[in-house]
């Protein structure tokens, strides 16, 4: 399982120094939190702070937008060449068109969805998509824990993606505690912040949570 260190939940002011001891081998991903005010009440990192923590690290970023109309955004970060880029299905009335955008410039393509949206919303994007990001929080508020439908969801949507080889990312209240089912019920990506912060080592935190999702053996 590859772990996407949220750094919303990071000391900013540290991330220079810090983010260029991050190992890949414990740390697979660098999840950028895009938030307008909008889509969530929370205003966070825009485009200029996702190129500066680009310049200090060669991990790859995961680009996750919590904006309205995600077309006037998605640009912005092409020249960046991210893992992935993600929007909301809520968001927007061009998700296809915006799906084949992203891909044409190579980089791969994520759609999210909210705790109250119904897995079936995606149902007519699946082809375009290399990537569904399950909020098992509300986005916009850091710190919250893991939504009590949240596995029931997930296993609805890896059925549904799964013919398609589409990655499974999940996001909101990852910890030691639920690691090894989210592994089980064969999540390919958890986003982790606080559980991957809170000793303030990231790159142990991190290696230990791998380790507790492989103690599940092969996912579903």
């Amino acid at each position: 399982m590859k772990i996407s260190a949220s750094i919303l939940a990071a000391k900013l002011t540290s991330l220079a120094t810090e983010l260029p001891t991050y190992k890949p081998e414990n740390i697979d991903l660098i999840h950028i939190d895009v938030m307008d005010g909008n889509f969530v009440p929370q205003i966070s990192f825009g485009e200029a702070f996702t190129k500066e923590v680009k310049s200090h690290t060669q991990i790859p970023l995961d680009v996750h937008l919590m904006v309205q109309n995600p077309e006037l955004h998605v640009p912005k970060y092409f020249d960046l060449n991210p893992y992935c880029i993600t929007f909301h299905v809520e968001t927007t009335n061009f998700s296809v068109r915006l799906a084949e955008e992203i891909r044409k410039q190579g980089i791969r393509v994520g759609v999210s969805l909210n705790p109250q949206t119904p897995p079936e919303s995606i149902s007519m994007l699946l082809p375009y998509l290399d990537l569904v990001l399950l909020m098992t929080v509300d986005p916009g508020f850091y710190g919250q824990s893991f939504v009590k439908s949240g596995f029931e969801k997930i296993e609805t949507i890896r059925k549904m993606t799964k013919p398609y080889g589409i990655e499974l990312e999940v996001d909101g209240g990852v910890n030691e505690s639920n690691m090894a089912r989210l592994s089980e019920l064969g999540v390919d990506i958890t986003v982790v912040g606080s559980g991957l912060y809170k000793t303030g080592n990231p790159n142990e935190q991190g290696k230990k949570l791998k380790e507790l999702a492989k103690s599940k053996g092969t996912p579903s």
